[in-house]
């Protein structure tokens, strides 16, 4: 099997489930770095450079809201999923639980 090869299609398939793992896990909120632990430490590991892009599209997009906190002697970025985020989020779900269960199916068929 070619190694390369799989990484390259585990990489597109989890590029495609990092949307809703944020919107899943920033229910509350959490500053970027945090969220690269609390994603890592549940076995989704997401690159920084991939990560802080795509919380700026969700948030313009409406998906996530965020607040500075200058209580610390560093300034951090907290991100929350929004109501709209929240919507999104329960789609998708749905969405990935399909799509899960219909892969399922044709893997059984063709046992």
């Amino acid at each position: 099997m070619d190694d390369e090869l799989v990484a390259g299609h585990v990489q597109e398939l989890r590029r495609g489930t990092v949307v809703l793992a944020c919107l899943a896990v920033l229910e509350q909120p959490r500053y970027g770095y945090a969220l690269l632990e609390t994603l890592d430490a549940g076995g989704f590991a997401v690159d920084g450079n991939t990560l802080y892009p795509l919380l700026r599209r969700l948030e313009k997009h409406g998906l996530l809201t965020s607040e500075w906190n200058t209580d610390e002697a560093r300034p951090r970025k907290f991100y929350r999923t929004s109501r709209a985020g929240a919507r999104v989020r329960a789609h998708l779900m749905q969405e990935w639980r399909s799509l899960d269960r219909a892969i399922d199916a044709l893997e059984t068929e063709t046992s």
